[in-house]
C-alpha cells in the first residue's frame, strides 16, 4: 500500500505535470491504465489499473526493530483547546521503526493482457516498466515512502549489489530464455540439418584462414599449410552430404597452380584424394 500510494498519488503526477523536469512519458492516460481511475461520487466510468503492488516486507538490519521517541509540547494546545504558550508539559510518545541500512524489496506485478486491451502503446516492449522505473527513481531521490518522510523517514535508495544481483538474474534468465528458443528452432530441424549448422562455423573460420593467407604469396610448409591440414581430419569425419560437399569445393578453392597447391608430391596427392572424397568422386 506505501509503495502504491508514493507511486499513484504523487510522483507520476508530479511528472505528469513537468514539475521536475523531464516527464519520462508520463500523463494522465498512463496514469489512469496503469494505476486505475475512480470517477467522482455517481460516476461508473471507474477503470482498474494494470499494476498489483505486492506487500513489501522489511528485510531488517539486524534482531530486531528500534524503539524511537516523539515528544510533543502543546497537547494542551493542540487536544485540549487551551491557550498556546511555552510551559506545555512535554508527552514522550515511543513508536517502532524499521532500523536504517535495513532492506525493501518492490514487488509490482503488471496484467499485461489487460494492459495490452486499454493501453497497446504501454503492453509494447516494456513501456510500462520505464514509466514505473522513473517513478521509484522519482520517489527514492526526492520523496520517500510511508509516513514520517518530512522529518527523514522512508527515505530509500538502490542498493548497488542487489540491483547487480538482479541485472544478473534478468541476463540468466534471458539467456535461458534464448537457450530454450534456439533447442526448440533445432528440434523442428533433419539430423543433417543439425549436423550442417554445427559444421558450418569450421568452414566459415577455414574461410576466413584461406582470405587471409591468400593476401600474399603461398608459402609451404606455412601456417595455412597447417590449418588446411587440420581442417582436412576434421571434414573427413563429417557424415552429412553437404557439410562434405561445401568443405570439399572450399577446400579446391584453395588448391591451385597459381596459389596454394603443395610442393611435396605425396602431400599433393593427400589434398586431390580428400577433396574427391568430400565431394563424392569416389
Amino acid at each position: 500500500a506505501v509503495a502504491f500510494a508514493a507511486c499513484r498519488h504523487a510522483h507520476p503526477r508530479s511528472l505528469d505535470l513537468g514539475d521536475w523536469g523531464d516527464a519520462h512519458g508520463w500523463d494522465d492516460a498512463a496514469i489512469a491504465a496503469l494505476f486505475g481511475r475512480e470517477s467522482a461520487n455517481g460516476d461508473t466510468e471507474h477503470l482498474r489499473g494494470a499494476l498489483v503492488f505486492w506487500d513489501v516486507i522489511p528485510q531488517i538490519k539486524g534482531d530486531s526493530l528500534t524503539v524511537e521517541i516523539m515528544t510533543p509540547h502543546q497537547s494542551h494546545y493542540y487536544q485540549n483547546g487551551a491557550t498556546p504558550h511555552e510551559s506545555g508539559q512535554p508527552n514522550p510518545i515511543s513508536f517502532l521503526t524499521v532500523p536504517p541500512k535495513s532492506g525493501f524489496v518492490f514487488h509490482v506485478q503488471c496484467d499485461l493482457a489487460h494492459l495490452d486491451r486499454i493501453a497497446p502503446a504501454l503492453a509494447a516492449n516494456g513501456l510500462w516498466k520505464t514509466l514505473l522505473e522513473a517513478a521509484f527513481t522519482h520517489a527514492f531521490k526526492w520523496l520517500g515512502f510511508g509516513a514520517k518522510t518530512a522529518v527523514g523517514y522512508g527515505a530509500m535508495g538502490e542498493d548497488p549489489e542487489a540491483l547487480v544481483e538482479h541485472e544478473k538474474n534478468v541476463e540468466a534468465a534471458r539467456q535461458a530464455a534464448v537457450h530454450r528458443a534456439e533447442e526448440a528452432r533445432r528440434a523442428t530441424l533433419s539430423p543433417d540439418d543439425v549436423a550442417f549448422e554445427d559444421h558450418s562455423q569450421h568452414i566459415e573460420t577455414f574461410r576466413e584462414q584461406f582470405d587471409a593467407a591468400s593476401q600474399s604469396a603461398y608459402q609451404p610448409g606455412s601456417l595455412f599449410d597447417n590449418q588446411r591440414n587440420e581442417f582436412v581430419k576434421i571434414a573427413l569425419d563429417w557424415q552429412d552430404v553437404r557439410s562434405r560437399l561445401a568443405a570439399g569445393e572450399l577446400l579446391e578453392k584453395s588448391l591451385t597452380k597459381v596459389w596454394g597447391l603443395p610442393g611435396n608430391k605425396d602431400s599433393k596427392q593427400r589434398m586431390k584424394n580428400a577433396v574427391e572424397q568430400l565431394k563424392g568422386q569416389t
